[in-house]
């Protein structure tokens, strides 16, 4: 059997599980979330703990497993405690600030770029040049925080752009012997 797929997902006392053949309803404090799994994947609630079990070995079912369970988890996670993504900005004058529910960042080129967060996310902005994604969805947080890096992904010659927090970036050497003529 899976690993992953096959250890229990305890569920917090202010969380609620609705189980309607394959989709999944989880409510808790922080909002709802709501999935459709595949039809051959077994999910029940027992005792407070949600167990996912699978029809067979094949490949499909195998992957599908694991898959399940950790889809499962994060719902539950993201119910009662949320996701947050932290991104920071590198480079002279690159700055980011909130205009309403835009966030609108100026990262050295000639205008300035806004996003607009989707329904579910919160952007906050600390100090100059720290973004905050946070949400009750692991998808859509990595997705909206992927996009705001994909505005100035960090350069790997200077290091400038927009990078996670804690993210190295490896810096190569530039063109050396420029100055060397034969």
């Amino acid at each position: 059997m899976s690993r992953v797929g096959r250890q229990p997902i305890t569920v917090p006392p202010a969380v609620k599980v609705n189980i309607e053949g394959a989709r999944v309803t989880v409510t808790g404090p922080k909002g709802e979330l709501s999935r459709q799994f595949h039809p051959d994947i077994g999910i029940r609630l027992d005792d407070g703990q949600l167990l996912v079990s699978r029809p067979s070995d094949r490949p499909q079912h195998r992957s599908l497993h694991g898959l399940t369970r950790s889809l499962l988890a994060n719902m539950v996670t993201g119910v009662s405690e949320g996701f947050t993504k932290a991104l920071e900005l590198h480079g002279v004058g690159y700055r980011a600030q909130m205009q309403g529910q835009k966030l609108v960042l100026q990262v050295g080129y000639s205008h300035p770029v806004e996003i607009a967060p989707p329904l579910g996310i919160i952007l906050t902005v600390e100090g100059n040049n720290r973004v905050v994604v946070q949400g009750i969805s692991r998808e859509l947080v990595g997705q909206v925080a992927a996009n705001i890096r994909a505005v100035r992904s960090p350069d790997p010659y200077k290091g400038k752009g927009i990078r996670y927090q804690g993210e190295r970036v490896r810096h190569k050497a530039g063109k050396a012997g420029k100055a060397v003529k034969r």
